[in-house]
């Protein structure tokens, strides 16, 4: 959500911001409706004012013995009264309209990252790790190692997965790697709710715009497209102390997306599923703590890739690509030998107050006064379907084994290579 007072202060910069997200002209339309809110709440304030002062009137009209006058007063009471109904009901729908405007736009893009009206304006900052080439493709790898789509279409349909055996023992192995990495350099580990309010959507911005990509249940709760979701609204109309932040919250958790504009785009193997698995990496600060806190979510973020000997590069996002909460976001693109190409596979973005705004979300400065809004940030760290894709494929041998690499061998039981099924019927 956005300051409506910085908004009122420079809507031409307010604009200017927005263009670079090829939105034009969004501050007329919010202030005209500010406006309006604005002139019903003064007409409100003018009638309520009168409609005491006449209510008073009558009293001193019937002491004086001025019954022609208090009954004047009464109708004039009563025409008050219907008005004021009626202007309240007009304020709520414009306030409405208002708070409809402001929810549909999203966050202006930090002054310092590139303009681009889409991903072609994405700058690469730099790479990690030598690039392989040539190998088989992660789902072929998979289907010899215990992924079954067949079955998990007779159960679910299409774009879930079945994994088996040796194959979902590496799966679980990486999910726990990664969390218990990030426990171990300070990140607080919460195990939180996969349903959750539609307000706790609205505040991290799933809602309304993303609406089409949710899937919601019968009671009007949604199951979480990330836990971003849960972990950042754990500040949710709280008055945090600035001595206690910055917070630092990880989970793992199952994830759950339509994914309704995603027809066509890696919809193979694991790569963009209904259903996957996701370590989140949530961090609530001040606005001063928020530029360390990206670097450092970042760094925990690539910490992960390389512990696993996987090959990634950078990618500064442009405002034309940016994700809607964000005001600046560095992509990892994990590199898949065999299909010789970069595929994103943790996002890292601060969203300064605009989350904040949403949810209420404050904190107090040690020795001033009053109350500020806490700058939020989040991250994959990382995508672990994805993860499970590129360890695959980077460490894919021709017979059709995959060394594992030595990270996650104690989570395989000292495990060093997964065999193909065919001739590992124990792993």
């Amino acid at each position: 959500m956005h300051d409506l007072k910085a908004l009122r202060a420079d809507p031409a910069g307010f604009d200017r911001a927005l263009a670079r997200r090829g939105l034009d002209g969004a501050a007329a339309a919010v202030l005209a409706a500010d406006r309006r809110h604005r002139e019903l709440l003064a007409q409100l304030e003018t009638d309520r004012a009168r409609r005491n002062e006449a209510s008073k009137e009558i009293g001193t009209a019937l002491a004086r013995g001025d019954g022609p006058a208090a009954e004047a007063l009464k109708a004039e009471v009563a025409v008050l009264k219907d008005r004021l109904a009626t202007t309240e009901a007009a304020a709520a729908r414009a306030r409405a309209e208002l708070d409809d405007l402001l929810a549909a736009l999203p966050n202006l893009p930090a002054d310092d990252i590139p303009d681009g009206p889409d991903a072609s304006g994405n700058v690469e900052l730099g790479l990690w790790g030598a690039l392989r080439h040539g190998g088989a493709e992660h789902d072929a790898l998979a289907a010899g190692l215990g992924l079954d789509l067949e079955a998990a279409a007779r159960i679910a349909g299409a774009r879930f997965a079945v994994l088996k055996g040796g194959l979902a023992r590496l799966h679980r192995a990486l999910g726990q790697f990664m969390l218990d990495r990030h426990v171990a350099h300070g990140w607080l580990e919460v195990a939180p709710p996969l349903l959750v309010r539609e307000e706790a959507m609205f505040g991290t911005a799933q809602l309304p715009k993303f609406r089409d990509d949710q899937f919601q249940t019968t009671d009007g709760r949604w199951l979480v497209p990330t836990a971003e979701v849960p972990l950042t609204n754990l500040a949710r109309e709280a008055i945090l102390e600035e001595k206690d932040l910055p917070l630092r919250f990880v989970a793992l958790t199952p994830c759950f997306r339509r994914e309704a504009g995603a027809a066509g785009r890696d919809t193979r193997g694991l790569i963009r599923q209904h259903q996957f698995e996701k370590v989140e990496l949530v961090t609530v600060c001040t606005p001063d703590q928020a530029a360390a806190e990206h670097a450092h979510m970042l760094a925990a973020a690539e910490a992960v890739l390389q512990a696993l000997g996987l090959a990634y590069r950078r990618v500064l996002l442009c405002a034309g690509d940016l994700g809607f909460a964000a005001r600046r976001t560095v992509d990892l693109e994990v590199w898949l030998p065999g299909a010789g190409a970069f595929r994103e596979i943790s996002s890292v973005s601060w969203c300064g107050d605009f989350q904040a705004r949403r949810m209420d979300a404050r904190y107090r400065p040690a020795g001033g006064r009053g109350t500020a809004f806490v700058h939020t940030l989040n991250g994959s760290g990382v995508a672990v379907g994805r993860a499970l894709a590129a360890v695959l494929e980077t460490h894919q041998r021709a017979d059709g084994a995959v060394t594992i690499p030595p990270p996650l061998r104690p989570y395989m039981g000292g495990l060093e290579v997964l065999e193909p099924e065919s001739r590992c019927a124990s792993c």
